[in-house]
């Protein structure tokens, strides 16, 4: 054999081999079950979640985290969008912080990688729409609260510091993991942990319904973007405390048709690149059922809506996603699928609202 022949054949098998390497890479996506929870120190939890509902974090100190994300509505407002801070209304719906720590990006452009929680936490701090608050003055506040002296001090061996409270607040944030979830206790060798009809539901969420094209892994999501179709909010437009918002927020982002613009842009604030208008963050399904209403604008109310809006392959949208086609799904199917969606929440948090402690005077000079 010669050696252009050797070479040749050599290059061949090569290319087949790395193909084949590159086929297995791309293997059709499946879901996992969260991983173990990482016990959180227990002290800086605790703190965190008293002041997650302190009202000292926001600038007239009358919000606190906890109005917006309520735990007795699993840690959202249960409205279609959100509120805002006094005489401002937001115009994107609240989704749960349960889970956030795990998810790739956070809020529903991905402006920010939930792996920088405090990062997060800070910017609903300071943000003029959401809390609206100088972190200095969050800091006075809470160095003028002997109670909260004394927490940082047990903790940290100092004083209250911007970073310590941010630090905290995350630990509380990263202790809301979902638990005794049943599509984990199935997928960890439960045959029982999903009902009959939920486990048809899974066949057709990874069969005909094909969900797990964009909801897959741990998290249920692929951590990309994506263009549904899903209508336009008109509440945005139709009230002032909405539109305003949502003017400042695009003009802050450099979109320089912000005066004019009637749909949310959604990932493009964030690239300024047109194939990326109109395309949301893939939300993770866990805890699915019990965050009502859906959709980055809560157009869509329950969940019965949601599957019928996937049935009719969602809406209309020059960036649609081309993956989304009508489905066919019988009556019952649907009915299959939603208990699939429902067997996605674990166990409910008690958490009750902790005392706050007040402020006290302090001898001037004193620590």
């Amino acid at each position: 054999m010669s050696k252009f022949h050797s070479k040749h054949l050599f290059l061949s098998v090569l290319i087949v081999f790395l193909t084949g390497m590159n086929v297995y890479a791309q293997d059709p996506p499946d879901l996992q079950p969260l991983p173990d929870f990482k016990e959180v120190d227990p002290q800086k939890a605790e703190l965190g979640k008293i002041l997650f509902f302190d009202e000292k974090l926001s600038g007239d100190n009358s919000l606190s985290c906890a109005i917006c994300h309520d735990p007795s509505n699993f840690f959202t407002d249960k409205e279609t969008m959100g509120f805002g801070y006094p005489g401002s209304l937001y115009f994107r719906n609240t989704p749960t912080v349960v889970n956030a720590h795990l998810s790739k990006y956070v809020y529903w452009d991905g402006r920010l990688p939930a792996s920088d929680l405090p990062t997060l936490v800070r910017d609903h701090i300071s943000e003029a729409n959401f809390m609206n608050a100088d972190g200095r003055l969050v800091l006075e506040r809470l160095r003028q609260v002997p109670e909260y002296q004394q927490q940082f001090e047990d903790i940290f061996g100092g004083d209250p510091s911007y970073g310590r409270t941010l630090e905290v607040l995350t630990a509380f944030l990263k202790s809301l993991t979902s638990q005794n979830v049943p599509l984990d206790n199935y997928l960890k060798g439960d045959e029982n942990a999903l009902t009959e009809d939920a486990k048809a539901g899974l066949a057709l969420f990874k069969g005909k319904a094909n969900c797990i094209q964009c909801h897959y892994g741990p998290m249920l999501s692929d951590g990309g973007f994506h263009s549904l179709g899903v209508p336009e909010n008109q509440d945005i437009f139709k009230e002032p405390e909405r539109h305003i918002t949502f003017r400042r927020f695009f003009k802050v982002f450099g979109v320089s048709e912000y005066a004019n613009l009637r749909e949310d842009w959604g990932r493009y604030a964030v690239t300024k690149e047109d194939e990326d208008k109109g395309k949301f963050r893939t939300p993770t399904l866990r805890e699915v059922a019990k965050t009502p209403p859906y959709m980055h604008n809560g157009m869509l109310a329950t969940l019965d809506e949601v599957i019928e809006f996937y049935n009719q392959g969602g809406g209309a949208h020059p960036n649609k996603d081309p993956l989304l086609k009508p489905l066919g799904l019988t009556e019952e199917e649907k009915q299959q699928l939603k208990a699939f969606l429902e067997s996605l929440s674990g166990d409910n948090f008690s958490i009750k609202t902790p005392r706050i402690p007040g402020y006290q005077k302090r001898t001037l000079g004193q620590n």
